[in-house]
């Protein structure tokens, strides 16, 4: 991936964070960027310090601004974009209100489309572009009704994008992980035991017997923005170890 400038949104944790480890590993200039100052500062303590590093709220058009003034100054153009900015909120129906329903809409529906419409002009011609959508979009997950809506509404984007960008060969394709060991569990506010539990009790479900690892999700994005991934777009590429699957 040499020679190749990629942006990360929310690539200070999680998944993002190792796609920009394996991506600068593979000799890609990496741009990520991340809201939150605690990852803000542990990403920059972890990453290369050719990894440039930008705190931008993906749901702020006035920040996607600036990160595009940014990237134009330090670089001039992008070849990929890795749009992986999201919150997840698991609540029952009755248990969402107009203020948690408005805020996954703004991050992870609006935020991601308006960056990308953004940095659109600062895309070579071929380059690719990837969402992060998730298994819960297409194959469901209880009390993530809302979170799923707001992905599914960019993995319906996914092919009209795919179509429109098809003139000036930039690919569009989407990425859905299944579930993953990545720091949002202990976010959960769950007790350890309790959290044990539950996760041992997913692994049996999946065919596989597993959760994903980070770096499983980001292997499979740096294809999808790869060259080797040339001739895939306006697809959706779940990656669950089997979840939803049956005998």
């Amino acid at each position: 991936m040499a020679e190749q400038t990629v942006l990360i949104t929310g690539g200070t944790s999680g998944i993002g964070l190792a796609t920009a480890q394996l991506l600068h590993e593979r000799g890609a200039r990496v741009v990520v960027t991340g809201r939150n100052p605690d990852t803000i500062r542990t990403a920059r303590g972890i990453l290369p310090e050719e990894v440039v590093v930008v705190q931008a709220d993906a749901a702020s058009l006035a920040d996607s601004d600036r990160l595009v003034a940014e990237i134009t100054e330090r670089f001039g153009a992008l070849s990929g974009v890795f749009l992986n900015a999201g919150i997840s909120k698991a609540l029952p129906l009755e248990a969402i209100d107009e203020t948690t329903y408005d805020e996954l809409f703004a991050t992870n529906t609006k935020g991601q489309f308006f960056t990308l419409q953004k940095t659109a002009p600062l895309l070579t011609d071929g380059a690719s572009v990837v969402f992060m959508v998730g298994i819960g979009a297409t194959r469901g997950i209880a009390g993530g009704s809302a979170a799923a809506g707001s992905k599914g509404a960019l993995l319906s984007m996914v092919p009209s994008l795919a179509l429109e960008l098809a003139p000036r060969r930039i690919r569009v394709n989407a990425v859905s992980p299944g579930a993953i060991t990545t720091p949002i569990w202990a976010k959960s506010g769950l007790p350890p035991e309790q959290l044990s539990t539950i996760t041992e009790s997913m692994s049996t479900a999946i065919p596989l017997g597993r959760f994903g690892a980070a770096r499983e999700i980001a292997a499979t994005v740096a294809f999808l923005l790869s060259d080797d991934a040339g001739y895939i777009t306006g697809e959706n590429v779940v990656v669950g170890g089997g979840s939803g699957l049956h005998a």
